[in-house]
């Protein structure tokens, strides 16, 4: 129980981070201050794929109940949204973390409204934060703890796993609406439409 625990930890750990770094990209006013975040949440994202990866990897390749085994078997809920995390929130956090970059001979620049709107996009952050909760199950069962042995108490985490996702993709989707409607460039307004007396 002890050594599953052990294996599972870090890569909740590195999941948790991960996503509580993409939940304050865009915050960040500071260009530099951006980019810096933005390659500490490549290097935890990597990480937490290569690492959830070798652990599943691990799990198909031995046999019997041995701790390795266990704890693939506890991060099989985490394995889709981890694989959308290495597809989509890779690519995204890369693609912000070179548009900072554009910035780097003038690090006092303040972050356009843009690369903020890049940062808030659902796909990047959402993935690891659906993942870094998806591992929650893994380590409480890896304390001793089954959640599916009662069905009292499995249909209500169940509930409560779905309303947290839908909350924080509704986040993702509002802060991201509001920071583009900010970076789009204002549309001059035409003097002869705004006459009154204008036939």
């Amino acid at each position: 129980m002890e050594s599953q625990l052990t294996i599972l930890l870090p890569v909740a750990a590195l999941w948790l981070a991960a996503g509580v770094v993409a939940d304050s990209l865009p915050r960040l006013h500071n260009t530099r201050v951006l980019r810096r975040r933005t390659g500490w949440l490549l290097v935890l994202t990597l990480t937490g794929v290569a690492l959830t990866a070798a652990v599943l990897g691990g799990g198909l390749l031995s046999a019997g109940t041995t701790p390795v085994d266990r704890a693939a078997a506890g991060l099989g809920l985490a394995a889709g949204p981890a694989l959308v995390a290495a597809v989509c929130s890779v690519r995204r956090v890369r693609r912000l973390w070179a548009g900072a970059g554009a910035f780097a001979s003038a690090p006092a620049t303040p972050a356009p409204h843009g690369l903020r709107a890049a940062a808030a996009h659902p796909l990047l952050g959402l993935p690891l934060q659906v993942t870094a909760l998806a591992t929650v199950p893994a380590v409480i069962a890896a304390t001793g703890t089954d959640l599916g042995a009662d069905p009292s108490v499995t249909g209500p985490a169940i509930t409560v796993g779905a309303l947290a996702v839908a909350a924080i993709a509704v986040r993702h989707a509002l802060r991201h609406s509001r920071l583009a409607e900010r970076a789009q460039p204002d549309v001059p307004r035409s003097t002869r439409a705004t006459n009154p007396l204008h036939v």
